[in-house]
């Protein structure tokens, strides 16, 4: 049933983005750290990749696949399967390191300071951190309204039919 599939859309945001945060909270408690040895780096901020499960080119090649025809920009089904009967949503890809380079903090007396007198610290910026929190957290309340509202419908169409 189609209508089930929005469930499993809903539901992979809400883990993607549940992941989201907790990568964010752990840039968040390394944000202080500093590299602990001369030639090595600090904690770098990750970042998670994003992305939908399947792209609109493999839809529509699905959708062309299944002997459909295009009228006004729309595409309808004429045989097979329904495109979104399918589990779509999103998935994290993979978990990147940030490219911003480390911040410079002049302590020569320290026995990780480079030659020039530099240790260096995460690269983690507070504010950046906070911001894509509450973005994380935003996102994952709208998921979460959305999944409550399929139900709803769901258990609505389920009493009108009587099962």
């Amino acid at each position: 049933m189609a209508f089930l599939s929005s469930l499993g859309i809903a539901e992979s945001a809400l883990k993607t983005q549940r992941l989201r945060a907790d990568i964010i909270a752990q840039n968040i408690a390394n944000q202080g750290t500093y590299n602990n040895a001369v030639g090595e780096d600090p904690y770098a901020r990750q970042l998670l990749v994003i992305e939908e499960k399947r792209s609109f080119r493999q839809v529509l090649g699905e959708v062309s696949g299944n002997k459909s025809y295009h009228r006004r920009g729309t595409y309808y089904l004429s045989h097979g399967p329904s495109v979104t009967a399918r589990g779509d949503g999103v998935q994290a890809v993979k978990v990147v390191k940030d490219e911003t380079p480390f911040t410079p903090v002049y302590d020569p007396s320290n026995p990780a300071a480079d030659e020039k007198g530099y240790i260096y610290q995460s690269n983690v910026d507070n504010t950046k951190e906070q911001i894509d929190l509450i973005a994380a957290q935003q996102a994952y309340e709208a998921n979460n309204a959305a999944l409550q509202a399929i139900r709803g419908m769901y258990t609505k169409a389920m009493s009108l039919t009587g099962k």
